[in-house]
């Protein structure tokens, strides 16, 4: 982002993740409990990068380990006579994402479990940084009128 940029920047979709990272804005006089918010998004950010990045290489990994057996057992070929790559029909497909789905079921469990007490804490400090910054609005706007 240039830099005299005032707000977060958004990324395209990650290739691994498929997630849009985001390049958080710092300002010049970040408070402590600011920091601390920024921070919280970032390391929320970076947890979610980590795990989409690791769930999507193993889902195409094992979808295509699926097909490759399934066309296997059929006695076909990855890749049909005319060079296209050999598909499985939607029913087969459930089979897989049904599998995997209950494979992964543990790990999307705590993935869920990890995010919501990652966003509460999130929304906890964006509740501070609100409050402070009323208070600090308040007493300018208090000082203002008496003069």
């Amino acid at each position: 982002p240039p830099a005299h940029s005032r707000r977060d920047w958004i990324g395209p979709p990650d290739k691994h993740s498929n997630l849009r990272p985001v390049i958080f804005y710092v300002p010049p006089e970040e408070s402590a409990l600011e920091r601390r918010l920024r921070e919280a998004r970032q390391e929320a950010q970076a947890s979610n990068q980590r795990f989409w990045a690791r769930h999507n290489r193993a889902f195409r990994q094992e979808k295509e380990e699926f097909i490759y057996s399934r066309l296997k057992a059929k006695g076909l070929e990855m890749r049909d006579e005319s060079g296209q790559k050999a598909t499985l029909n939607a029913e087969e497909m459930a089979d897989f994402y049904k599998d995997f789905l209950s494979k992964n079921f543990k790990k999307h469990l705590q993935y869920n479990r990890d995010w919501y007490k990652q966003n509460f804490r999130i929304t906890f400090l964006m509740g501070q940084v609100a409050l402070v910054r009323a208070l600090r609005w308040l007493r300018r706007r208090k000082k203002n009128v008496e003069q």
